[in-house]
Formats: C-alpha cells, structure tokens, sequence
C-alpha cells in the first residue's frame, strides 16, 4: 500500500469557523437566532442569517484548538441549561467534524429569550 501524498496544508479561517459556528447553532432546540456581542445588555439584536458570524466569537489558543463563545437568544419555555448544554455538544461536532480543528470549550450566554412565534 503506498503512502498519501502529502500536497500541502490547509488553512480555515476564524470567520469560517464562526459560520459554521453560527448555523449548528440555528439547528439546536431552543435557540431562536444569534445576537450581536454586547457589551450593554440594553438592547439586544437578532442577527439575520448572513450575519451569523457576528454572534460568536472564536479564539485559537496555543495548541492549535478553538475557544469558541455563542451570544445565543433562547425560546422562551425551554430549559436553559438543557438548551446551551445541547448547543456546546452541536458546535463541538459540527466543528471537529467538518473543519477537523479540535475545540478546548464551547461557551454559551445567553442574550436574550423570545417567545417563537
């Protein structure tokens, strides 16, 4: 059997990263949209689906794995910590499945709650 070459690496952006991010989030239980990172909690914007990207934000550490936070808006009615639990474990597959970049955490906050209509 002869070995693969190998042809060079491949980079995937943080932005990349984020979007994928951004629609495993859409996919979970519970979560009615992505908001816009805040630094006041006074107004909080529902992110369309092209700007999905803006409500997470993703850090590489040292050893090459993600530190990724999830600014979430959760459907009134659901558990919290059920629905942030079940979107860590989404994100964390999505991502190590299709980037192939390991994820050291996942962290969820929780923006704001809507009633889905």
């Amino acid at each position: 059997m002869t070995e693969p070459l190998a042809l060079g690496d491949i980079h995937v952006s943080n932005k990349v990263i984020a979007e994928l991010a951004g629609y495993a989030a859409l996919e979970s239980y519970g979560v009615v949209g992505m908001a816009a990172k805040s630094k006041t909690a006074q107004m909080v914007q529902l992110l369309s689906r092209d700007k999905l990207a803006r409500g997470v934000e993703v850090k590489t550490g040292d050893d090459g794995s993600l530190a990724i936070d999830m600014f979430v808006v959760i459907e009134y009615g659901t558990n919290l910590a059920e629905v942030a639990k079940n979107l860590i474990d989404r994100v964390k597959y999505v991502v190590t499945t299709y980037a192939e970049v390991p994820v050291s955490g996942v962290e969820v906050h929780v923006q704001d709650i809507e009633v889905r209509e």
